[in-house]
């Protein structure tokens, strides 16, 4: 089944329905034409094309090269001196998002879409659910969810390393179509908290909106201004749907739950239902009440805060009607590429994770001493350059406090010096008495962490996880994920 094809005219409703025409005056054009395609890329465009002007480094050669590829018409926030139509807007990103949802034919009204956000364990959680729902749709000859998350976009049709955490609208959009057609039945996504405040998931309907937790992320001047902002942002994945599951542990959860209780269903979850936790080898055992009976899990991998991402995807999964025994064999064969991965040899042991903001490091090293006792613990991580810079402090903190060594090297320094970074990561680890080490490139400094590294000790690599690009001053270079430079520095055979 092709995309839907819709007159110019619909668009215009559209937008003038939501009250976002900056100028209603008629449109010299017929209104009647069938437009091709909806887009932002001038280089995708195509005759009979309605192209989308957006974001702070639009330049008005873009929409030159749209028109002369054929588009027919622009949407804008301004007009510009070229022989086109102008829809005129005063929201740029909302039109977008209610545009591109029309365009594709609002896939998420016959596809279920899970939302999930949070500070930190979206990924894990994401990967929870989608296990569940494989081993249950794979049981009735069904094709498996998608799922769009910080590692991997995967509509059914295409899959590729994800370059945002939630994808642009027109983009969102057409990966929701695509798994529609494939047959997904499903799609689980995270939600950042910017895809939120700038309308990247207009129009989307949400089946299940899970809200994990809440810290201090992403405040700076190019994403959140405060704390507040951040917060009030990720509210707003309750604003679209039906049903929500709420983490009763988290900071703020009254406020959260006055939110979610706005949709026709809620329910909450919280780690003290649980019991007879357990470690078993690099995995956790778990019992925990499901309706009337207490039932028993299994996770293939370590840490309390991983069996709290569990609580929430069988909190999910049974908003959804999965049958317990899916719930249980998805959760125990479920795999995280980058999360909490270990390896072990010549008496060290190396766990690498994805944890990037304080509050996620904090959690993993706590996990660490606990599920490790008397080792001694190093830790290597860095920050992002120009975003994210309450990071800092946190991660810097959470070294300082639970760490036994701390390097810090490179995590996508982008247009800072990974120097200057450290310095300031360090003058938060300074306070807790700890000394700290400086090795800008990743590699040097993860081989140093594992060749330095006491017997029974454990080196943490925080921060990357699978990703296998450094976003330096020139944009995104190849690099090896901690995981194999682990194996390599431990002289595992790969």
């Amino acid at each position: 089944m092709s995309r839907p094809r819709l007159p110019l005219g619909e668009y215009y409703q559209l937008l003038l329905k939501n009250g976002l025409l900056a100028d209603p005056s008629p449109l010299p054009i017929d209104l009647t034409r069938t437009i091709e395609a909806v887009t932002c890329d001038s280089r995708s465009a195509v005759p009979g094309s309605l192209f989308l002007c957006k974001g702070a480094a639009f330049r008005e050669e873009f929409l030159a090269q749209a028109l002369h590829r054929g588009a027919v018409a622009y949407v804008s926030e301004r007009t510009y001196d070229l022989p086109a139509p102008c829809i005129r807007v005063t929201d740029i990103r909302t039109a977008m998002g209610l545009l591109a949802d029309a365009a594709w034919g609002h896939p998420s009204g016959e596809i279920s879409v899970v939302g999930i956000t949070g500070t930190k364990g979206k990924t894990t959680t994401a990967y929870f659910i989608k296990s569940i729902l494989d081993v249950w749709r794979e049981k009735e000859g069904l094709h498996p969810v998608g799922i769009l998350s910080t590692i991997v976009t995967d509509d059914g049709v295409q899959r590729r390393p994800a370059t945002l955490t939630t994808p642009e609208p027109l983009d969102l959009q057409r990966h929701l179509w695509n798994a529609k057609e494939a047959g997904c039945g499903y799609v689980v996504m995270e939600c950042s908290s910017q895809a939120l405040k700038y309308g990247r998931m207009t129009g989307v309907e949400l089946a299940v909106a899970a809200f994990l937790n809440i810290g201090e992320d992403h405040i700076s001047p190019k994403e959140h201004p405060t704390a507040e902002d951040y917060f009030q942002s990720k509210l707003k994945i309750f604003d679209q749907a039906r049903t929500a599951v709420v983490n009763m542990d988290s900071d703020r959860f009254g406020e959260i739950l006055d939110k979610a209780q706005g949709c026709e269903r809620w329910s909450v979850y919280f780690m003290k239902s649980v019991r007879a936790l357990a470690r078993n080898g690099e995995g956790m055992t778990f019992r925990v009440p499901v309706g009337e009976e207490e039932e028993s899990f299994s996770i293939p991998m370590t840490g309390a805060f991983n069996v709290s991402n569990a609580l929430c995807a069988i909190s999910v999964c049974a908003m959804l009607g999965a049958p317990l025994w899916a719930i249980r064999q998805g959760l125990a064969q479920a795999r995280v590429p980058g999360r909490m991965e270990t390896y072990a040899a010549g008496g060290k042991t190396v766990i690498v994770d994805y944890a990037h903001n304080g509050m996620a490091l904090e959690a993993l090293l706590c996990s660490v001493r606990q599920d490790y006792p008397g080792a001694p613990v190093t830790v290597v991580f860095g920050c992002t350059g120009g975003k994210g810079l309450d990071r800092r402090e946190g991660m810097g903190k959470a070294a300082g406090q639970y760490a036994d060594t701390i390097i810090l090297t490179e995590d996508d320094p982008g247009p800072e010096e990974v120097e200057d970074i450290c310095r300031e990561i360090g003058g938060y680890i300074s306070p807790f008495g700890k000394s700290y080490s400086v090795i800008p490139h990743r590699e040097e400094a993860i081989r140093t962490a594992i060749e330095y590294a006491p017997s029974g000790g454990v080196v943490v690599l925080a921060g990357k996880g699978s990703e296998m690009e450094q976003k330096r001053k020139n944009g995104p270079e190849p690099c090896v994920p901690d995981g194999m430079l682990a194996q390599k520095y431990l002289n595992i055979k790969m």
